[in-house]
């Protein structure tokens, strides 16, 4: 992993630290095993309800995940843009941010 930076973005790609990309990749972990359990209870024909009840706690693991990364990307990226005079930036978020709120 490359040195820890306070922002290392470049226009399409971003280094991060390590503690970042552990997090981010524990997340998902966790994520993709609740996704192999919701696929298990359908192979087990389980209750509709307590699949939906799985299903739910998925999509609140992805928002949080979302949430975490969006803030990371403000708080490095786009303010890192900004100051370097890339305002095309904040168009960028405002439209991830419209497909984020469907």
């Amino acid at each position: 992993m490359a040195e820890e930076k306070e922002c290392c973005c470049s226009h399409k790609t971003k280094e991060r630290s390590e503690k970042e990309y552990k997090d981010m990749i524990h997340r998902l972990n966790r994520i993709e095993g609740q996704i192999r359990g919701i696929k298990g209870m359908v192979e087990r024909d389980a209750y509709c309800t307590d699949i939906l009840v799985q299903v739910a706690a998925v999509n609140a693991a992805l928002n949080s995940f979302n949430k975490v990364l969006l803030a990371n990307h403000i708080k490095t990226c786009v303010t890192n843009d900004i100051r370097e005079g890339r305002e095309e930036t904040v168009d960028e978020l405002v439209t991830v941010l419209q497909k984020l709120m469907k």
